[in-house]
């Protein structure tokens, strides 16, 4: 049974995502909150499994409000960030904060109540292709590099697992051309995240990018 929270400064908006989410039978909390520090107070006191989180808040950002959260918060939930367009200088910045995924505003609710499911289940929220164009997009922008050092720490098999998660590839088709179980597969984006203190498949994605694994265009 999945506990939501709901991020999101228009009371309308807020409102209705929240009578939606309450809709559905495997949903068995919603709570509503109208900005960041609220948002972090919140996910301090009570355990969520996801945050809906509308990117641009009054004072602090989602963005900022996603990166507390993931960062402080003993059990963090999943984060599932809002947006008025596919692609805007925040997607980028929200993925790397280890957010799951985002979702448009007009999404419909079968998409919003699926969406909370499959990021619980350890997913991203988006497709594969997605999820390359997005890095492809924003990796030439100027952002913070990954450590050289930090790569190494990985086996061979690892860093063909990351690659291959940076191409947006998913695991069955992963587990298929390595020849090995999905179950394995798993195990190697496991310890990859743990090795590298990532709290996503999304952050492992652009991890791969920055680290020069995959190259935007190929």
């Amino acid at each position: 049974m999945t506990r939501v929270l709901v991020v999101d400064d228009q009371d309308l908006v807020r409102a209705g995502l929240a009578a939606l989410l309450r809709t559905a039978p495997d949903i068995t909390e919603v709570s509503e909150v109208r900005d960041g520090e609220a948002a972090v107070e919140a996910a301090r006191r009570q355990r969520w499994d996801v945050v809906l989180m509308d990117i641009r808040l009054p004072g602090m950002s989602g963005i900022a409000a996603t990166e507390e959260i993931l960062a402080k918060v003993p059990e963090p939930p999943h984060v599932i960030v809002l947006t008025t367009f596919d692609i805007d200088e925040y997607v980028y910045a929200a993925l790397r904060a280890g957010a799951s995924g985002f979702l448009l505003k007009d999404t419909s609710p079968r998409r919003l109540v699926e969406a909370v499911r499959v990021v619980t289940q350890g997913e991203m929220l988006f497709a594969p292709a997605v999820t390359r164009r997005l890095v492809e997009a924003y990796t030439r922008q100027p952002a913070s590099v990954a450590e050289p050092e930090a790569l190494p720490e990985l086996t061979a098999r690892e860093r063909e697992v990351l690659r291959l998660v940076g191409q947006g590839i998913g695991n069955d088709t992963i587990a298929g051309r390595l020849h090995v179980t999905e179950g394995t597969v798993k195990t190697h984006l496991h310890r990859i995240m743990s090795k590298l203190s990532l709290n996503s498949r999304a952050q492992a994605v652009v991890m791969a990018y920055e680290s020069g694994l995959v190259v935007p265009g190929q």
